[in-house]
This record gives structure tokens, C-alpha cells and sequence, in this order.
């Protein structure tokens, strides 16, 4: 053998026993990672679509947004039923209630004689912005980077690339600007609606600015992604106004209770001038230097690291006050641990890390090794699938016993549904009356033929829930869920007094009146095709899921074709009004009935409006009795409207009501302050990691497996000793004869 293949072969060998070794530390994560401050967890699929608070409405999002934003309120964490609390108000307010002629009016008035209602909201002092280069000045007190050239961004793509960074107090005119940015035709703001039903003089705002951007982007290409500032202090807006630097003012039409949880979400949180200046300078959309990218906030955290669909990092905001643990709670929280950090300033941990797992197995895996804290913090159902788990083995139930995992599980206000597009002409509302009660009919039989009960209350337990007979979940005034009075009547019976679901006859029965007899169109003969948009993409995981949904339909004939993609393609079809029959869920925003039955409001329609009833669903009584339901404090008469709304619906069918689920989470041992809850967004926070017992649990689990390097050091021997011998018979027939002389 020649001395460079002996020199191939041993470094071949050399390789292998390198790769074995590496093979010893099976984390994911850098060493040492496990012994920092840090909560590790995933997030599916792909990264956040937005994160800017105006745009920010989706689940997958909330663990950046309200860790990193501070509305005026938020929720108590512990305490059932909700109950809220202020984050950078000083207090939760009660409005002051206006005649027309602007006369001050008892608490108990009727709503009829409520023209106004006034909140003026006293802001923390004090209150600091995170880091960031848009606040950065000269010492002339000039902003360093608020007249950035294209050529002087260069290729940054980072607040973390300017040399400079600044900060400054938080004010009401923040506040003030945030409602108004709501009014920019730049972005999807998918409150706008709402907000300008309420807000006074909001609706004409918005008029305004559209105007006023028309102004600025005259002559730029609509596809150009640089647009200059649209600067919303330029004009007021009347309903919402700073009375003095700390003293914020919002004046809305008439009653609604339901305001005040508004004030707990992002959409309210502030937003600095100063942020979307830098932002709207050129190249920064094309850098990826955004809202969407890089937040700007006063809260706990904020993006110190966003790699597009593989690693988000939040870190500790060193301007950041601290808030302190909660000392109340429900009873049995103490016995749980939740009280011993009372009083203790928050957040706990220094970073929180988010990487991506496209896939249920990995993920689980990861978890199960100690390798995630906890599994994903805004899904509430890992921790259904880890009991499921259980249950289904005595040899994972022991090792999940020994390795003390946590599983707490309770009932929680959110939903799973599958919804039917009112604007289709097949399964829609319908043209003409006789198109109406057809799509009606066949709506109502794809109700019936969906046993929910089967498939998420016996087949996928790891989804598990109880099946839904209308919009309102337990747990919030109205809801009728578990009774009786609370049957739908389209799609069950009572049977010896317990409710079931109708035959399938009785599905087959209204194909036929619908005109689809055995699944075929009455007048042209052709099958009936449906197409079904499944907002993940189709991993085998969920494939069972899809088929089951495929053998539903086919109990009455029907062709169901999926078309499944990921969550940011399927929300690109629902804001366009493309898809057919959809499958979605509502992770409640506030615990109040409101804010399920908005979700089939009609002028809260996603393609007209910009809502958040993705059904684009229209029922001029229905819309009646919301409005009139608005302004009513919980008691008999909100009771009555709610049943009404819901029989309404009930009759329509613009969902196939789905299910509600159980709410689950899933806890490592060393990850203390878990506590189940749909409401309550900002959770990062409220846990504490021990480290420590981190870093030895993840040693005791994963230890290292030596065989395969005992195995490897003979063959690397034996490889040598071959070489070697091979060699030695090449040089011995190579070698040159003795030369004798006469």
C-alpha cells in the first residue's frame, strides 16, 4: 500500500471515532447553556408573522409581543375567574358616564341615556424603553439616526449593528399614538373596526391619514418597501388625548363594558414616535429592520437575537423596573408552590431562547431528554398530550413519574372550529333566497356528519376536548355549555334526557333538500367537491387528523380535498377571501362572552373589514342583538340576547361548531410558577429556572454511550496493523536487485 493510502485509511478511521465521540453530547444547545438563567422552548413550523402591536393578533405571537410590550392593564396570574390589574397604569378605572348634553351620570345608568364614556388612566412614572438606536441622540440632542441614508445603513440588520443606542420615559403620548397608528393604511390592523366603532372620532381619522399617505407615497411605485414617515402626531385625534405628561384620556361612544380588557392587550401598548421615524428610513424594510422584526417596548424583555424561522432570544430589558411575584391566589396554589416566590421581583430569567421543531416527535423528544423547559409557551395542550401518553403505558408513566415532570390541566375559555366561508357560492350565505336555503341545508348536514364527539373526545385524546354546540365556551357569563338549555338542536337531540348526536340519516336527509342526493348535484350530475384549508402544514402527525376529517364528509358523500399550508400561507387566503372550509381556533383575548360572539360579527369580516371573523358571517339580527348585548352588564337580560345570538347562529351554521378544549401545559421539575391559563399572555416572566438541577438532570439522562468507541479502538488497530503490513509487501516488491560486477 502507498504511504498516502495507508495516511487516507487511518484518517478515515481517525473520523469516524471523532464522530462517535461528538456523538457522546446529544444537545441541541451550546455547552454550558444549561447551567445559565435561561427557559429554553420551541415554536413550530415557521417564525412570527408580526410582531408589530398594531398588526400582532395571532397565538404563535404572543410570547414575543407581551413580553416585550406593556399595555395599560393585565390579568392577575393566579387568580380564577380573571381579574384585572394594572401593569403601567397606576389603577384600573372606572369611566365616567356622559349624557348627550355632556352632563356627568350615575354608575347604574341605562345605556340609552349613556352618550359617552370617558377614561382618564394615570400612568406609572418612571417607566423606561429598552435599549434601541432609535432613541440614541448627539450631544446637541439631535437623533443620531432618525436621517439615515441607505448608504450609511450599509448592511446592518440589527438594532444590535448601530454603535449607539438610547432610551426614554414612557408618557401618555404614547398611548396616543399607538390608537392613532391603528388609523395607517401601511399595515393590517385588524382592530381598526372595532376600535373606530368605539373611539371617538377615530373613524375620520383614518379617513384622514389614508389621505394624507396618499400625499407622501405620491409617485412611488406601489411596490416600493420604503415609504416615508407617516407621522401620526402631525394630526389630533378627539377621542383619545394626553392631558398632561403621566394623564392619558379615551373618550368612546356610549357603554361598552368591555373596553377595560381591551386595555390588557398589545394593541393598546404604547408606541414610540421616535421607533417608527427610524423604521421608515430607506432600506430599512429591506435590511429587515422592523417593527415585525425588532420590537421597541418598556416590558420584561426584549429580541436580542431573530434568526427567520429557526431562533428567537429574548433578553432581560436592562431599563426594566421589576414586578413583583403575586402573594394571592386560588386555593391549593400554595400547596403547589405558586405562592413561594411572593413579593420576589420579576422576570426571573435572563433570556428566553425559542427554537424552531417543525415536528411533534422531535420536540417531545427534546422535552423528554431535559433539552426544553417547557415545550412551547402559548401552546395549552402539550401537557394533554404527555397524559395521554401516560395513560396509554405503565413504562412512560413510571419514567415521567421519576423524572417529575409536570402536567397540570384544567378548563380554560378558547375553541376549535371549522368554519365556512360566507363567501363562497357553494357553502357561503348565497345569492338568491333559494341559494341561501340551499347552502343553508348543506351546511347543517356537514354539521351533523362531523362527530366531534369521536374524534376529539375518544380518537385524538391528545387534542381532547368536550364537542361544542355553539360559540360560548364554559367558564364565561352566557355560556350554556354542558346543559340542556345549551343543546343545538340542528346537530343533537335529547334521547331519555341525555343529548346525542342526530343520526346520519337525518344529514342525508338535508343533502337531498339541499339538492347533493348521494353527494351529486341534482342538476348537473357531477360529485360534490369541497376543499378543505388546513392552516399547518401536512406533517405525518397530522395526517390522521385530515383523514378522519376526509371520513366525515364521506359519510354523506361529499369529496373533501386538503388543501394544507403553512399558518402565514393560510393567512394570506383568509384575509383574501380564498378558502372554502378552514379550520381555526380563538384563544379567548378577555373572559367575557363578547369575545367569542364578535368572532362571527359581520362588520368584524376579515375581507371586508379587517376582523377577526375569518367566516366573513352576516346576519343583520344577529349584528342587531351583538350591539345590544355590548352595553349590557352580566344578568338576566345579556343572558336572554346571549341565547338569542347563539340560536341565530345555531340555525346558520357558519361553523361546524368543533370543539372545546382542555387546556394542559407541560412543565420541567426545575421550571417553577407554571400555571395553566389562556387569558394571561406575558407568562415568561412568572417562571423560575433552577439551573442547576437542570444541568444534572440532563447528565443523568442523557449519558454518554462508550461502546461505540471501545468497539472503534481495535478496528483502528487491526486497520494500522493491516496498513502497515500491506505496506511493508509494497516496499519489499519495489525494491531494486543487487547489481553484481564481474
Amino acid at each position: 500500500m502507498q504511504p498516502h493510502r495507508l495516511a487516507r485509511r487511518i484518517t478515515l478511521v481517525l473520523g469516524v471515532v471523532v464522530a462517535m465521540l461528538s456523538g457522546c453530547n446529544n444537545s441541541p444547545h451550546p455547552a454550558g447553556a444549561e447551567k445559565e438563567n435561561t427557559l429554553f422552548n420551541a415554536f413550530d413550523e415557521r417564525s412570527p408573522r408580526y410582531l408589530d402591536p398594531t398588526a400582532s393578533y395571532s397565538n404563535p405571537e404572543t410570547p414575543y409581543t407581551y413580553s416585550i410590550y406593556e399595555p395599560l392593564y393585565g390579568y392577575h396570574y393566579l387568580k380564577r375567574p380573571y381579574e384585572l390589574i394594572p401593569k403601567a397604569a397606576e389603577a384600573v378605572v372606572q369611566p365616567v358616564y356622559l349624557s348627550a348634553d355632556r352632563k356627568p351620570l350615575p354608575a347604574d345608568a341605562p345605556a340609552a341615556q349613556i352618550a359617552e364614556s370617558v377614561y382618564d388612566i394615570k400612568i406609572k412614572p418612571g417607566i423606561l424603553y429598552a435599549p434601541h438606536p432609535a432613541f440614541a441622540k448627539d450631544e446637541q440632542g439631535r437623533y443620531l439616526y432618525h436621517q439615515l441614508t441607505r448608504e450609511q445603513l450599509g448592511d446592518k440588520r440589527s438594532p444590535f449593528d448601530f454603535e449607539k443606542t438610547g432610551t426614554r420615559e414612557l408618557v401618555a403620548e404614547d398611548y396616543v399614538y399607538a390608537f392613532k397608528r391603528h388609523a395607517t393604511p401601511r399595515i393590517e390592523a385588524p382592530v381598526f373596526a372595532t376600535f373606530s366603532a368605539y373611539i371617538l372620532g377615530l373613524k375620520e381619522y383614518g379617513a384622514l391619514v389614508r389621505a394624507e399617505d396618499a400625499k407622501l407615497r405620491a409617485g412611488l411605485p406601489a411596490s416600493s418597501q420604503d415609504k416615508p414617515f407617516l407621522d401620526f402626531r402631525q394630526w389630533p385625534l378627539e377621542g383619545v388625548t394626553a392631558l398632561d405628561k403621566y394623564t392619558l384620556r379615551i373618550r368612546i361612544k356610549g357603554k361598552y363594558p368591555q373596553w377595560k380588557y381591551w386595555l390588557a392587550m398589545t394593541f393598546t401598548a404604547p408606541v414610540p414616535w421616535e421607533a417608527d421615524a427610524f423604521y421608515a428610513r430607506p432600506g430599512m424594510a429591506g435590511n429587515s429592520l422592523s417593527w415585525n422584526q425588532w420590537p421597541v417596548g418598556t416590558g420584561p424583555f426584549m429580541m436580542a437575537e431573530y434568526v427567520q424561522d429557526r431562533r428567537h432570544v429574548l433578553k432581560r430589558n436592562p431599563h426594566f423596573r421589576g414586578e413583583p411575584y403575586p402573594c394571592e391566589g386560588m386555593p391549593g396554589d400554595k400547596e403547589l408552590g405558586l405562592l413561594a416566590d411572593c413579593g420576589k421581583l420579576m422576570p426571573f430569567v435572563d433570556k428566553v431562547v425559542s427554537t424552531i421543531e417543525k415536528e411533534k416527535v422531535p420536540l417531545k423528544q427534546k422535552f423528554k431528554q431535559g433539552y426544553l423547559d417547557v415545550p412551547e409557551i402559548e401552546r395549552p395542550e402539550w401537557g394533554i398530550v404527555f397524559r395521554v401518553d401516560m395513560d396509554d403505558s405503565d413504562v412512560v408513566r413510571r419514567e415521567y413519574e421519576e423524572r417529575g415532570f409536570q402536567f397540570p390541566i384544567t378548563t380554560d375559555i378558547n375553541n376549535w372550529y371549522l368554519g365556512f366561508n360566507w363567501l363562497d357560492p357553494v357553502v357561503g350565505k348565497g345569492d338568491t333566497p333559494e341559494q341561501q336555503l340551499r347552502n343553508r341545508k348543506l351546511r347543517q348536514a356537514i354539521s351533523i356528519a362531523i362527530d366531534w364527539e369521536e374524534g376529539y373526545g375518544r380518537i385524538f385524546r391528545d387534542k381532547g376536548g368536550e364537542a361544542a354546540h355553539g360559540p360560548v365556551p364554559p367558564g364565561v357569563f352566557g355560556a350554556r355549555h354542558g346543559t340542556a338549555a345549551g343543546m343545538n338542536p340542528v346537530t343533537h337531540r335529547l334521547v331519555d334526557g341525555k343529548v346525542v348526536r342526530r343520526p346520519i340519516e337525518d344529514a342525508k336527509k338535508l343533502m337531498v333538500e339541499a339538492g347533493y342526493p348521494n353527494g351529486r348535484d341534482a342538476r348537473t350530475g357531477r360529485p360534490l367537491v369541497l376543499n378543505y384549508d388546513y392552516q399547518r402544514a401536512p406533517t405525518p402527525e397530522l395526517k390522521a387528523e385530515l383523514d378522519w376529517m376526509v371520513r366525515q364528509f364521506a359519510k354523506i358523500d361529499i369529496q373533501l380535498e386538503i388543501r394544507a399550508t403553512d399558518y402565514n400561507q393560510f393567512q394570506d387566503k383568509v384575509h383574501k377571501g380564498t378558502h372554502q372550509i378552514f379550520w381555526w381556533g380563538w384563544l379567548a383575548d378577555y373572559p367575557d362572552a363578547e369575545n367569542f360572539l364578535f368572532l362571527l360579527y359581520g362588520p368584524n369580516g376579515k375581507v371586508k373589514h379587517e376582523g377577526e371573523n375569518a367566516a366573513n358571517y352576516e346576519n343583520p339580527e344577529y349584528d342587531r342583538l351583538y350591539q345590544q348585548m355590548q352595553t349590557l352588564d352580566d344578568g338576566p337580560e345579556k343572558q336572554k340576547v346571549i341565547d338569542r345570538m347563539v340560536a341565530i347562529a345555531q340555525q346558520d351554521a357558519p361553523w361546524a361548531w368543533g370543539y372545546f378544549p382542555y387546556v394542559g401545559v407541560a412543565f420541567q421539575s426545575w421550571v417553577h410558577n407554571g400555571k395553566p391559563t389562556i387569558v394571561v399572555r406575558d407568562l415568561a416572566k412568572y417562571y423560575r429556572v433552577d439551573a442547576v438541577a437542570r444541568a444534572e438532570a440532563q447528565a443523568a439522562w442523557n449519558r454518554p454511550v462508550w461502546w461505540p468507541l471501545a468497539a472503534a479502538v481495535p478496528l483502528l488497530l487491526w486497520l494500522v496493523w493491516i496498513a502497515r503490513r500491506s505496506y511493508r509487501r509494497s516496499e519489499q516488491r519495489t525494491a531494486k536487485p543487487e547489481v553484481r560486477t564481474a
